[in-house]
């Protein structure tokens, strides 16, 4: 899907205009495009997202919506529309949720922080019940709450195009993760789902069973993000015991939990075993030097299929650091590695500078880059990662796309 470079060009007079009905802008702009064989042959993405700090804009709000969609009615060479970070209520999603009802060309869709709601959230959820185009939703930080998350668990059940769907930060609840997995167990479309940081009232991990239990019978999910679910070592060792009879899964996101080395030992068994794993994300636990080693000791000698590996502020010392600096010289298959926020000592620093200089480990691979003080090496920190810029816009384009979400470029189903 190739991006209308004119309509960046024109992004700001878009969004000044959208309001005014009686100004054409818009629709003059997508006509252009429409004469011209290339767009209407791939598709365009028009982006009036609201976070835009380089240039700034007003945001899109229902009425603009209104006036948008009724344009878009008649440009069926705009297959993506990104409305992220914008002032979107209900009354916007029942605007989106009838466009979506009659539109049959949009394939990806961003509403990502706006205001919906749960009733928004029902209206688009039912849209998808019968909409055969959308193959990528993204509703993340809408508080559409554990009714809201239902809706879209419902959806799953029924809706047999959607790809990828981004739930992460919308206040779901244990029913809503516990009707998602078993809508998992029967939906076959589903290539990535985010349910990031729900709001969970115990302590059971009731959640992480329902969905080991799913991915013990998922064939098609791909991409999985449990971030922020509490999770501890007992829902680690059965996420692993499920993964022994996946072999789908290629993308695990376990951040911000309370994982241990005690859970770290179940994932260094699994490494082991499983060569279908190409990327684990354990950024900002606490597996400690421990848990380092029994990951270096699984990549050091018979897991061949992770490619990016992520520890961001685990409270790793120079110890763990250094055993998976070694790790990588004997596995080749290890691309990405991410370590910022642990303890690099002199030692540290050495086997990752010793490891860049001699092209084992590419800068834009990882977090850190040495540099040299009085003979003595450091290492600073990048501005790169896993999906480090999925939430927000940088004011400058220092970082370069394929840094910053390195998971873009080794999973194609990251991103329509």
């Amino acid at each position: 899907m190739s991006v209308l470079p004119d309509l960046h060009l024109y992004y700001v007079q878009t969004c000044q205009n959208l309001s005014q009905p009686e100004n054409p802008f818009i629709a003059r702009v997508l006509q252009e495009a429409d004469k011209n064989d290339e767009i209407t042959t791939k598709g365009i993405t028009l982006k009036l997202a609201g976070n835009n700090h380089l240039v700034p804009v007003p945001r899109v709000t229902d009425d603009d919506l209104g006036v948008l969609v009724s344009v878009l009615g008649q440009a069926a060479f705009v297959t993506g529309l990104d409305l992220a970070y914008n002032l979107l209520t209900d009354a916007g999603a029942k605007t989106m949720a009838t466009f979506l009802q009659e539109n049959s060309t949009l394939r990806y869709l961003n509403l990502m922080f706006n205001d919906i709601g749960t009733s928004g959230a029902e209206l688009i959820a039912r849209a998808l019940h019968n909409n055969q185009s959308l193959v990528h939703l993204r509703m993340t930080g809408n508080k559409i709450g554990n009714q809201g998350g239902m809706f879209f668990a419902s959806m799953l059940k029924i809706n047999s195009t959607l790809e990828k769907l981004d739930l992460g930060d919308c206040d779901l609840g244990l029913k809503c993760l516990v009707a998602t997995a078993i809508a998992l167990t029967q939906n076959k479309s589903l290539k990535a789902i985010n349910l990031n940081r729900p709001l969970l009232s115990n302590q059971q991990e009731e959640n992480t069973v329902h969905i080991a239990r799913m991915l013990r019978s998922n064939s098609s999910l791909v991409e999985l993000h449990l971030g922020k679910h509490e999770m501890k070592n007992f829902g680690v060792e059965q996420l692993c015991e499920a993964l022994y009879e996946n072999s789908s899964l290629r993308y695990l996101d376990l951040s911000c939990n309370n994982i241990i080395c005690d859970g770290v030992k179940f994932l260094g068994e699994l490494l082991k075993k499983n060569q279908t794993l190409a990327i684990l994300d354990l950024g900002a636990n606490r597996i400690e030097d421990v848990g380092a080693i029994y990951l270096s000791e699984a990549l050091a000698t018979q897991n061949k299929g992770l490619r990016a590996l992520s520890i961001v502020s685990n409270n790793i010392t120079g110890e763990g650091l250094v055993a998976l600096a070694e790790a990588m010289q004997s596995n080749m298959t290890l691309s990405h590695i991410y370590i910022w926020g642990n303890k690099l000592d002199k030692n540290t620093c050495m086997a990752f500078s010793s490891l860049i200089e001699v092209g084992r480990l590419e800068l834009g691979c990882t977090d850190v880059a040495p540099y040299e003080v009085d003979g003595e090496v450091f290492l600073a920190e990048q501005s790169h990662g896993l999906g480090k810029h999925r939430y927000w816009t940088p004011r400058c384009a220092a970082v370069a796309p394929g840094a910053a979400n390195a998971s873009l470029q080794i999973l194609t189903v990251s991103e329509y």
